[in-house]
């Protein structure tokens, strides 16, 4: 059977989790002990005992999702071992996507999370330097998305981060166009429009900065063509070789998201198994509203491993 397994992004952060993972299992608590070693400071505790405040900050929460996703991949091989789901293709939300690019072998742990690390750290520094926002609007297609940010950018930059699902696109741009984008946005016919808790306008122009360095980052990484197709944001298609990869990492800095297209894909590609591997459930939820049929299985606890360990295979 055909097994997606999908990675989740920045958002999905919550003070606790995995805690109960990696109190059951020794090969995620493994995980967070190289993790800390090489970070140098506890990120497992703030995985599992906060502040939020502090998990929040993108230069944290970036790898520390990786991290439990990580964990998670470890615990689900350690307790089924013969009968844990193999992933035949992967894809992962922004941050995501180095996870499984990592699960499908195409980088090392210590390479991705010292990259996960300076990514949220690059992120955190272009954020800073100048005003900006992110919006989430709600029942508008693409091309009336793309009208709203025109009309209400003014001439500042203003443009659409995330195709999430249907009736759903994150904008990203000045913060006074996206208080602009807010207050007009029913005028284009959505349904709502809710200012997003983030750092600044990520997937926008304004993280030209922090694409250049991760550029320079990458450039002494080591990475390979994927064992399996991992799906990249930028344009919906499988990564090539490891040139290719940075190249379309460094774009994803700066260009939408392609989520509801990578996931479309995986579907027309017959993905019959999706597993959302990681905290939270944010892919699970955007799934129901692409394809309302297809069902996610999130992992993302002792309780969720717990429960697909007695299915069947």
């Amino acid at each position: 059977m055909k097994t997606a397994f999908l990675f989740p992004g920045q958002g999905a952060q919550q003070v606790g989790m995995m805690s109960d993972l990696t109190e059951a299992s020794p090969a995620a608590k493994s995980v967070f002990a190289a993790a800390d070693a090489q970070l140098g400071y506890a990120l497992s505790e703030i995985c599992f005992n906060g502040p939020a405040e502090r998990l929040d900050a993108t230069d944290i929460s970036q790898p520390a999702i990786f991290v439990c996703s990580v964990a998670t991949m470890a615990a689900m091989t350690e307790a089924l071992g013969d009968q844990a789901p193999v992933a035949t293709t992967a894809a992962g939300l922004s941050l995501g996507e180095y996870t499984a690019l990592h699960a499908a072998g195409a980088i090392d742990f210590a390479s991705a999370l010292d990259l996960v690390t300076k990514r949220g750290r690059f992120m955190q520094e272009a954020a800073r330097a100048y005003p900006t926002g992110m919006v989430s609007i709600i029942g508008l297609d693409e091309q009336k998305v793309v009208e709203l940010c025109e009309a209400a950018a003014e001439g500042a930059v203003l443009t659409p981060a995330n195709f999430n699902c249907p009736g759903q696109v994150v904008i990203s741009g000045d913060a006074e166009a996206c208080g602009r984008a807010t207050e007009m946005a029913k005028q284009f016919g959505a349904s709502g429009a809710v200012p997003l808790k983030v750092a600044g306008a990520f997937h926008s122009k304004f993280m030209s900065a922090a694409a250049e360095k991760l550029a320079e980052a990458l450039s002494d990484v080591n990475i390979r063509t994927p064992a399996i197709p991992v799906i990249a944001n930028v344009d919906a298609e499988a990564h090539g070789d490891g040139k290719s990869i940075k190249e379309k990492l460094v774009r994803q800095m700066t260009s939408p998201v392609r989520w509801e297209q990578s996931m479309r894909r995986m579907l027309d590609d017959g993905i019959e198994r999706f597993y959302e591997i990681g905290p939270g459930r944010v892919l699970a939820g955007l799934m129901r509203r692409i394809e309302r049929r297809t069902r996610v299985r999130n992992i993302n606890s002792a309780d969720t491993l717990a429960k697909l360990a007695g299915e069947p295979a």
